[in-house]
Formats: C-alpha cells, structure tokens, sequence
C-alpha cells in the first residue's frame, strides 16, 4: 500500500492503495463518490467515465498510481447543483430508464461538448458510440445531447 495526493473535483485528497488499483475503486471505495459506476471493468462499456483533465477516460482501467498531477472530475463534480446544461438536457427529456449508465454517458457528453461546440447527429452518435445503455436509451441520449448543445450556445 502507498499513499496518494490526487485532485478530485477540485480538491486535493489523500488516499491509501495498492499501485495497480483502478481509480474506479479509489473514488467509489476510499472517496465515497459512487455516482461513477462499476459495469464491465475492461473499459468497454463506459459506465466508469470520468474527465481526466477534461478527457472523458475509463476509471476501471486508469491505475492510481499513474494519475500523478491530472485534475479529476466524477459526476459529483461536474457542477454543484446538477444544472450543467448536459445535466439539464437529460432531466428535460427524461432520458434515463433505469440509470446506471447515465453518469458515464453524461461524463462522455460534457467531454465532447467541450470539444465540439455544434456537432452533426453523426458526430453525437461516433462520440456516444462507446458507451452501453442496456435499457437503449440512444435516441434519448443523442437527442439530450442535441438540447445540450443549444443550452450551451
């Protein structure tokens, strides 16, 4: 076991784990931040997104002790009050069923929102490709993208 400073939501914490434990279990088990979820843990379903310095990245497969100095932001921290406009989008159009994905999925929006300010339906649809909604919420997902984007303008 090793201690480690990492910077969650934009505070630093101090935490006590193996080198090869994944930042998934470090936000869910030693931070209390369980709004990011456990699905496949081989980084292919996107239930465990989190930003990475604004990168939406897999927590299953990210191994604490490589983090180092990168700024971490879960669903917890993407605003205070839950009124990000992504945020705002999928409460509008009630997109999730049963919502287990539904932090990955916004996590993977607001990252590429970021990067793409007025992106095409094709665009939105590559972008949310690589995460699972096993209810199949993606028409509502890439619709609440769609409101997201003009909330954002």
């Amino acid at each position: 076991m090793s201690n480690y400073t990492i910077h969650v939501n934009g505070k630093e914490r101090f935490v006590t784990a193996d080198a090869d434990t994944p930042l998934l279990w470090v936000l869910r088990d030693e931070l209390n931040l369980v709004g990011t979820k456990f699905g496949c843990g081989i980084a292919q379903c996107g239930a465990c997104t989190v930003h990475l310095d604004g990168v939406a990245t897999r927590s299953c497969q990210m191994q604490v002790s490589i983090i180092e100095d990168a700024k971490i932001t879960t669903i917890e921290g993407l605003s205070d009050d839950g009124k990000h406009p992504v945020q705002e989008a999928w409460k509008e159009l009630d997109v999730p069923q049963c919502g287990y994905c539904q932090a990955g999925q916004i996590m993977t929006a607001t990252a590429f929102l970021k990067e793409n300010k007025n992106p095409s339906e094709e665009e939105i649809r590559v972008a949310m490709h690589g995460n699972i909604c096993r209810c199949a919420s993606y028409n509502r997902i890439e619709r609440a993208v769609k409101v997201a984007v003009e909330k954002m303008s």
